[in-house]
């Protein structure tokens, strides 16, 4: 069995949990601010669909927006992919065993999710 139980959702496959839930083992201060700005420039992208939709606006044109907005998320999760990796993950394999093999899963379970 993993470090993660289908009794507790909220434990973390790294060992760490925070009181009100998961939390990460460590964020690069730069990283985060790098995604925090992305994440409201998105927010930004995502009234403009709202408003072009709103506006009867060109179905190719709200789509072509779409796909920028999702390349910018895609962008995001490769940054906090990135430090998962860096710190949670790396601080679970180190530590071997059932929570190594937690990890292993929850990065599985990440790579192949449905998109």
């Amino acid at each position: 069995m993993t470090g993660r139980s289908k009794k507790d959702p909220s434990a973390c496959a790294c060992g760490t949990q925070a009181p009100a839930g998961r939390a990460a083992v460590a964020v690069d201060a730069e990283v985060k601010a790098r995604n925090l700005t992305r994440l409201r420039r998105i927010e930004g992208q995502v009234r403009g669909l709202h408003r072009m939709v709103e506006e009867d606006r060109y179905c190719a044109d709200v789509m072509t927006q779409i796909a920028s907005v999702q390349e910018a998320l895609r962008g995001v999760s490769r940054e906090l992919m990135r430090n998962h990796l860096r710190h949670c993950a790396a601080t679970a394999v180190r530590a071997g065993g059932e929570t190594a093999d937690a990890m292993y899963d929850e990065l599985l379970d990440l790579m192949y999710q449905r998109r």
